[in-house]
């Protein structure tokens, strides 16, 4: 593997997707196939100027061990001391990077209930954490690197560590290095890009997006007033700029939970508590699901949509241009950091308290009167297509094309 390729996706991470600052704490979640790259990530950070570096690992197949023989009960807790760690590191100013390197289907012979409640204990738990990252209180990024199970479902006919090198390259491609060039400057130019793209759908304050594609897709998206796209880089409460998602192709903005309706079909399989769920269909009527179906994976989606009343409701609305270079690659990656950012993607769930206008400093009863919707839970599904056509329907019902054959309009 090319070091000096590592070493700049490293420098990368720290300097534009959490633009740690100097006497920042920076806390790495890594999977533990994943040492050496949290390692330089965690190199990167003190010469940026870390006040420490804390890791903490995953291990995928433990936590497969404990889902099978752990006793039922032991998935209604959440440890105090992982809720105290994460509550205190946020409340330092710390940033947090997450390597996402799963393997898509290591939970598919677990009882779907355990992982529902497990996930609800830590939802619960995490409740302030989560809710300080998706105000913006703390500086946050999402990355992922090869792991040789992860990689083998991606390339199945390659042995694994072919199957790992192709992904490197694949991955690499995504976040704009290549060796030809400066990659943070790359990103400077890329999330101007975005910030033109989330400047037109602001300047027209849309009251609606109406998504319809040949798969079947009809559907009316409501937006509050005030609603705020954004995308690319994005500033903390506190004014410093960072990336959440890297790659990232989209701009998104929250949709009013209470005005969805119609018909709409996944265009990629959705990971969920390391199960797929494929061929998925949701039927909207006043901003709630009323009807669903997949192909595979129904029972998973039930227990996805019965996590709390908020998952019945959608928290996020995020376009993503056909013609961009995840999709471009033709390779599904069972993986939403990638998959979102090939294709426009709806959220069920919680929103992002940001993307409207006072939003940051409303408490929960006041979101909700807004149109905001909340949710332990916040899952991206994939819905955007080569044929998917947009259009933007102002308050006095101007009709305005947004997308047209998958891709932006001119703006």
């Amino acid at each position: 593997m090319n070091e000096a390729m590592l070493n700049e996706y490293a420098r990368l991470i720290v300097r534009v997707g959490v633009n740690l600052q100097k006497g920042q704490p920076a806390v790495i979640n890594a999977p533990i196939e994943c040492a050496d790259f949290a390692r330089r990530i965690a190199k990167e950070a003190f010469e940026a100027g870390a006040k420490d570096a804390v890791i903490q690992w995953g291990d995928e197949k433990f936590a497969h061990l404990r889902f099978k023989k752990a006793p039922s009960e032991a998935f209604d807790n959440f440890p105090e001391w992982r809720k105290k760690f994460c509550d205190d590191m946020a409340a330092d100013d710390a940033v947090f990077i997450s390597i996402h390197a799963d393997n898509p289907e290591i939970f598919k012979d677990v009882e779907p209930d355990r992982l529902q409640r497990s996930q609800k204990a830590a939802g619960e738990a995490l409740l302030e954490y989560r809710a300080r990252l998706m105000s913006n209180k703390n500086a946050w990024c999402v990355v992922s690197i090869p792991t040789e199970d992860w990689a083998k479902k991606i390339f199945p006919d390659k042995s694994a560590k072919e199957a790992v090198g192709a992904l490197w390259e694949e991955i690499f491609r995504t976040v704009r290095i290549d060796g030809s060039g400066d990659a943070v400057e790359k990103w400077r130019k890329h999330t101007a890009f975005l910030a033109k793209a989330a400047d037109f759908m602001n300047r027209n304050a849309f009251h609606a997006l109406h998504y319809t594609n040949s798969m079947g897709t009809d559907l009316t998206v409501g937006l509050p007033e005030g609603h705020i796209w954004a995308g690319g880089a994005e500033d903390t409460q506190s004014g410093t700029s960072f990336v959440a998602n890297m790659p990232t192709e989209e701009i998104y903005t929250l949709p009013d939970r209470d005005r969805v309706d119609g018909v709409v079909y996944a265009t990629k399989p959705l990971v969920f508590n390391g199960n797929l769920i494929e061929g998925m269909c949701l039927t909207f009527k006043d901003g709630k699901v009323t009807d669903y179906d997949a192909a595979k994976g129904k029972e998973i989606l039930k227990e996805l949509l019965t996590t709390d009343e908020g998952a019945l409701h959608l928290g996020e609305c995020a376009l993503v241009p056909f013609d961009s270079p995840i999709s471009n690659s033709g390779i599904l990656f069972y993986n939403t950091l990638f998959d979102e950012n090939a294709a426009c993607h709806l959220a069920l769930g919680k929103a992002y308290p940001t993307c409207i206008k006072g939003g940051a400093e409303m408490n929960s009863v006041e979101l909700l009167q807004h149109g905001v919707n909340d949710s332990i839970l916040h899952e991206d599904f994939m819905i955007g297509s080569e044929d998917m056509n947009i259009t933007g329907i102002t308050k006095d019902g101007k009709e305005i094309p947004v997308f047209r054959n998958g891709n932006f309009v001119e703006f």
